[in-house]
C-alpha cells in the first residue's frame, strides 16, 4: 500500500484519521492506521484521553487502576455468590463489568449482556424474551458448545408456545453441566426491565436454579448492574393477584466494594497522563484537589479532567497544559462544569421537584445547619441514596460531595424568591465596588453587607439572624461572584453556631467564618479555628462574620494579627 502526502498538512490529516479510528473503536488485532505511521506503542498515547461517555478502554482512555476492586469481585464470583452492583448514574459500573469479563476470562465462560440493548417488545412476553436473551448470548459469547448452540439458535428463531422461560433454564443448566470452565452470567442496564413481568419471572427461575444448585447445574455466579436495588423492588409476581412480595432477587448478597475513586488511585491516572504530555503539575496535589471536590465520584473526576485537559488548555488564560494543570486552571473547570448541563446534575435538580421534602431537608442543612438524621424507610433519602446525591456520615445524611453541594447552593440561591430579597437587590447596586484589577475585595464585601444588612433586617431579631443571617450572606456573594466565582461550605463546620465559607474567585480563595457570638472566650476560640482552616489551605489571611444579638455590639469590619494570620472581623 502506498500514501502520499502533502507535508504541510499532515497533522490535521493524520489527526482526523486517528480520530476517525477511536470512534470507530475496532477490536480487532489488526494494527491501525496511526499504528502503521507511527508504531502501536505512539499511536495508542496519541489517541488516549479522558473519557465520560459509556465504558472506559485502558488502550484509549485514561482510567485509575481497577486491579484492587477487580481482585474482590472475583473473590465474591469464587465464592459462587450472586449479586447486583447499584451505583450511582456514571459511576463506572459499565467500565468494571467491561474489564471484569476480560479479568474472568482465563478462569471462566463469561456471558456477559446488556439488557439496554434489548427493546420494549423483547419483554413483552415470555417467548420474545426466550428469543431476544438467547439471540443476545449467541451474538455475545464464545466458547459455546455446538449443541447448545443448535438450541438456542432455534430461541432466537422461533418465537413458539413452547420457548418458554422454563425450557430455557433447562438448556441453561445443561450448558452448566457440560462446560469445561463454570460460567458466570453477566447482565447491564437490568433497569430497563425491572417493571416488567417477564423479568420477574426470569429473576424467579435464577432463584430457583440457585436454591437448587448442589442437585442441578447453574451459573458460578450472577452479577446484575443498574441504578436501582431490584433486591428491594416491590413486585405481583402474578398480574391477576393483588397481594405484593418481595423480588426475588432476595438471594443476592451485599455488593460491599467501594466504586470511587480515592485520591491515590487518582494520582495514579495522572501521573500516566503526565507520562504521556509532561506538563510539570504536582499529580499529588492536582489528585487532592479532584478527591475534595469530588470525593471520588468516577464521573464527576473524569469530567474536570477532561475539561482541564480540552477546554481549559488551549484558552486565552491557560495558553498550554502546564498553565492548564495548577490550582486556578483546575477551578477554572470546576466553573465550567458547575455552569454547564448534564444529565447528572438535571436528575439531581429533578429529584428536588420530585420529593418537596427532600428539597426542605436539604436547604434546612445548607442554610440552617440542621441535622438530618438518617432513618431506614424514608423514601426522598432512600432515593438520593441511591442516585448518589447523599451520604450518610455518623448515622447523618449528608451532601454526596462538594461539586454537588455547590450546585445546590447556586440553585437555591438563584431561585426567584430569593433573588427578590432586597440584599440581592443592594449587591446588584454595588457590584462595581468589590472588583479590583481582576480581584476580589472581601473586605469591602463584608463592610457593606454589614452596612445593607442592618439598615434592612436589623430590627426583627434574634430567631431571624440565627435562621437566615448566612443565607443572606450568601445571597449578598451570589451576584457579585455569579459567572466567575463560586462558593460553598466546608461541611464538618456547618451547624448552627459556625459555619466555613470558602469561595472561590478567579484562582483564588477566601475563607470566611460566619458564626453566632456567644462572648470572648467562644470568640477567641473561633479565631484560633480559622486560623487553623487557614494553614489547611496554605492561607495567611481569613474573614469572619460575625452575628451578634447584643443590642451594645459594636458595628463594622476590624482586622485582628493571631500569631501570622491576619482577620479581618465584621461585626452584624
Amino acid at each position: 500500500m502506498l500514501i502520499w502526502y502533502d507535508t504541510k498538512s499532515t497533522t490535521t490529516y493524520l489527526l482526523a484519521i486517528q480520530q476517525h479510528y477511536v470512534t470507530c473503536n475496532r477490536n480487532d488485532t489488526e494494527l491501525s492506521w496511526p499504528d502503521l505511521c507511527f508504531g502501536e506503542e505512539r499511536a495508542n498515547k496519541m489517541r488516549r484521553f479522558f473519557n465520560v461517555n459509556a465504558g472506559c478502554q485502558p488502550e484509549i482512555h485514561y482510567m485509575v487502576d481497577l486491579s484492587e476492586r477487580l481482585q474482590k469481585i472475583k473473590v465474591m464470583i469464587d465464592s459462587g455468590q450472586y449479586f447486583t452492583i447499584n451505583r450511582a448514574r456514571q459511576y463506572g459500573k459499565t467500565t468494571i463489568l467491561q474489564a471484569l469479563g476480560e479479568y474472568l476470562k482465563n478462569d471462566y465462560t463469561v456471558i456477559s449482556l446488556d439488557f439496554q440493548m434489548m427493546s420494549y417488545t423483547n419483554f413483552e412476553t415470555e417467548q420474545s424474551f426466550v428469543a431476544a436473551f438467547s439471540g443476545e448470548i449467541l451474538d455475545n459469547t464464545e466458547e459455546i458448545p455446538e449443541e447448545i448452540k443448535s438450541k438456542l439458535l432455534v430461541f432466537a428463531e422461533e418465537t413458539t408456545a413452547s420457548n418458554t422461560l422454563m425450557a430455557l433454564f433447562k438448556v441453561l443448566s445443561a450448558w452448566c453441566g457440560k462446560a469445561e470452565k463454570r460460567i458466570v452470567l453477566i447482565i447491564d442496564e437490568v433497569d430497563s426491565a425491572t417493571n416488567n413481568q417477564v423479568f420477574l419471572d426470569f429473576l424467579a427461575q435464577l432463584r430457583g436454579y440457585y436454591i437448587k444448585r448442589r442437585k442441578v447445574p447453574t451459573f458460578q455466579s450472577v452479577i446484575l448492574a443498574g441504578v436501582y436495588d431490584i433486591k428491594n423492588i416491590r413486585c405481583k409476581l402474578r398480574p391477576e393477584d393483588d397481594h405484593k412480595f418481595n423480588s426475588p432477587w432476595n438471594i443476592a448478597s451485599d455488593f460491599l466494594v467501594d466504586m470511587s475513586f480515592s485520591a491515590k488511585e487518582i494520582a495514579g491516572m495522572l501521573e500516566d497522563y503526565e507520562g504521556d504530555y509532561h506538563t510539570g503539575m504536582n499529580t499529588r496535589e492536582m489528585a487532592e484537589f479532584l478527591y475534595d471536590y469530588t470525593s471520588g465520584y468516577p464521573f464527576l473526576v473524569s469530567r474536570l479532567c477532561k475539561l482541564i485537559d480540552e477546554r481549559v488548555s488551549g484558552s486565552k488564560e491557560f495558553p498550554d497544559k502546564q498553565a492548564a494543570w495548577t490550582k486556578k486552571g483546575f477551578l477554572k473547570a470546576v466553573r465550567i462544569l458547575l455552569a454547564e448541563p448534564n444529565t447528572l446534575f438535571d436528575s439531581l435538580l429533578n429529584k428536588l421537584e420530585d420529593y418537596p421534602e427532600l428539597n426542605e431537608m436539604l436547604r434546612d442543612s445548607l442554610f440552617k445547619g440542621k441535622e438530618i438524621a438518617y432513618v431506614i424507610g424514608i423514601r426522598s433519602i432512600e432515593m438520593a441514596l441511591m442516585f448518589g446525591f447523599v451520604k450518610i456520615s455518623n448515622n447523618t445524611v449528608c451532601i454526596a460531595n462538594r461539586i454537588f453541594e455547590t450546585l445546590l447552593y447556586n440553585f437555591f440561591l438563584a431561585s426567584p424568591a430569593m433573588q427578590q430579597e432586597k440584599i440581592y437587590d443592594a449587591a446588584l447596586k454595588d457590584k462595581g465596588l468589590f472588583i479590583d484589577n481582576g480581584h476580589l475585595n472581601m473586605r469591602m464585601i463584608l463592610e457593606r453587607f454589614v452596612e445593607h444588612f442592618d439598615s434592612l433586617y436589623g430590627d426583627r431579631g434574634q430567631q431571624f439572624y440565627e435562621e437566615d443571617g448566612r443565607r443572606y450572606f450568601m445571597l449578598f456573594l451570589k451576584p457579585i461572584i455569579n459567572g466567575t466565582g463560586n462558593c460553598y461550605v466546608e461541611a464538618e463546620t456547618r451547624n448552627r453556631e459556625r459555619t466555613d465559607l470558602v469561595v472561590d474567585y478567579h484562582g483564588e480563595q477566601f475563607i470566611i467564618e460566619t458564626k453566632i457570638w456567644h462572648g470572648p472566650a467562644r470568640h477567641m476560640q473561633g479565631e484560633r479555628q480559622l486560623a487553623k482552616y487557614l494553614d489547611h489551605y496554605h492561607l495567611k489571611k481569613g474573614y469572619m462574620l460575625i452575628f451578634n444579638f447584643n443590642k451594645k455590639k459594636q458595628l463594622g469590619v476590624k482586622e485582628v494579627m493571631l500569631e501570622d494570620k491576619l482577620l479581618v472581623e465584621a461585626v452584624v
